[in-house]
């Protein structure tokens, strides 16, 4: 990667370098570009002829060529549709946990510790769904545990709302897009998202929230099909039936204190939806 002028002799550290980066994607950058133009027309031509020609392949080797990754769209569709299936025989929470802990149609939940289902009260009347579990929360084995999830409770504390809360009325339910943690932390690929789409419906039917909150943009794409969660946050919409509120997740906040501001707005409305206002 070619260095921007204002940068040089300038060191980033690995973790400026990646809140840099969720940053500009928070902020809807989906390609990533290079720092001059590329004329595609000036690439050398691929050689043409009627006839073989030289060949450059070493004797006694085949040519190889790459390996296409395993995306089949019949692949992705029969996971998704066995997804649907189990979801749909679970007739309460506890069996849609065991139907979906048992699911085989996704790559990360082999290299995960532990499954993460849910936590909080079941009866909330708020429903939270973030993005995958990090690595205090596959450690643990519950959502929203490290300092992202210590800092959710301070937030939630402040409009008198608790995941550990006995009344419905005051508690959260939450859950998670993906319940296994992805490699590195990585954001969860479209496939994934798609094969537990239907696990995620059927748990906001099964716990009935009169509320949903949206932590960050894999929630967004994953309810709304939209990403952006700077252009969506604050915005009361629609998610699987229910009133949802996009909100910034709150790692997002422990980077960029400065959003702290809108975030603490979008908590005022969410509390001000829940006193009928």
């Amino acid at each position: 990667m070619t260095a921007d002028p204002v940068w040089k002799g300038i060191e980033i550290d690995a973790e400026t370098a990646l809140a840099m980066l969720a940053w500009q994607s928070d902020m809807g950058a989906d390609e990533p570009m290079l720092d001059n133009p590329v004329n595609r027309f000036d690439q050398p031509p691929a050689p043409q002829g009627n006839g073989p020609g030289p060949s450059t392949t070493q004797p006694g080797r085949a040519a190889q060529q790459p390996a296409a990754p395993d995306t089949s769209d019949d692949g992705a569709a029969a996971h998704v549709a066995e997804a649907a299936r189990l979801a749909r025989s679970a007739g309460d929470l506890a069996a849609l946990a065991e139907a979906q802990a048992g699911f085989d149609g996704i790559e990360i939940k082999r290299g995960a510790r532990n499954f993460v289902f849910a936590d909080g009260q079941p009866l909330a009347r708020v429903m939270i769904i973030g993005e995958a579990p990090g690595e205090d929360e596959d450690r643990q084995g519950k959502p929203f545990v490290g300092r992202a999830g210590q800092f959710l409770d301070r937030m939630l504390a402040a409009i008198g709302l608790s995941r550990d809360a006995p009344d419905p009325a005051r508690a959260v339910y939450i859950a998670n897009v993906l319940p296994w943690r992805p490699p590195g932390n990585r954001r969860p690929e479209p496939q994934e998202i798609a094969a537990m789409l239907p696990f995620l419906r059927r748990h906001v039917e099964l716990a009935g929230p009169d509320l949903i909150v949206l932590m960050g943009n894999t929630p967004c794409k994953a309810a709304l099909g939209q990403e952006g969660i700077l252009r969506l946050r604050g915005q009361w919409t629609t998610a699987f039936g229910v009133p949802a509120l996009p909100m910034t997740h709150p790692a997002y906040l422990l980077r960029t204190p400065i959003a702290k501001r809108e975030a603490w707005a979008d908590l005022l409305s969410l509390s001000a939806r829940l006193n009928g206002a």
